[in-house]
């Protein structure tokens, strides 16, 4: 069958996904993970969309390939995934040197997988894109997703020290 590798990691990306959230989202932090979700979900639509219409990324293997050119799994699912698991796990109490460390690895965690599947697959290509432009943008995403998060929860930040569900 045409493609086998690339659906394989499509659908692991999914099932791995939901085994995340089921697994490291706290019952007491679901609607702090369906806040961090959408609005990852709104960052990676907007960046996602302006990437491929430039051609500087393309995905020629994905879902629903007449309805738009970013690949629904990684803009719209694997990405908020992750960040929903890094936004809810942050280390708020932790040093600078910790929180820079956690910034880090979420984000290289990400480039690395994309790297894969650029240099072994045909899920993704960089006709005008580097590695590190992933890197750098998916560490500002993240930081301007932590910024909301931290806005969205303020009061629970300010009054409990830490943020509750």
């Amino acid at each position: 069958m045409a493609y086998e590798k690339e659906k394989t990691v499509l659908i692991s990306s999914w099932i791995i996904s939901v085994v995340l959230l089921i697994l490291f989202v706290p019952k007491n932090k679901i609607r702090n993970a369906h806040v961090a979700f959408l609005f990852k979900q709104a960052i990676t639509w907007l960046f996602g969309l302006i990437v491929v219409e430039k051609g500087l990324i393309t995905y020629p293997i994905r879902f629903f390939k007449k309805a738009n050119k970013a690949s629904f799994t990684f803009e719209y699912f694997v990405y908020p995934t992750l960040c929903t698991l890094f936004n809810i796990h942050y280390p708020e109490k932790k040093s600078n040197l910790i929180k820079l460390l956690f910034y880090f690895f979420h984000t290289s965690l990400i480039v690395v997988f994309e790297y894969y599947a650029v240099k072994k697959t045909r899920l993704i290509t960089y006709p005008k894109w580097r590695w590190y432009w992933s890197f750098i943008t998916i560490w500002g995403t993240y930081y301007i997703s932590r910024i909301y998060y931290r806005w969205f929860f303020r009061d629970s930040i300010n009054h409990e020290g830490e943020m509750s569900g």
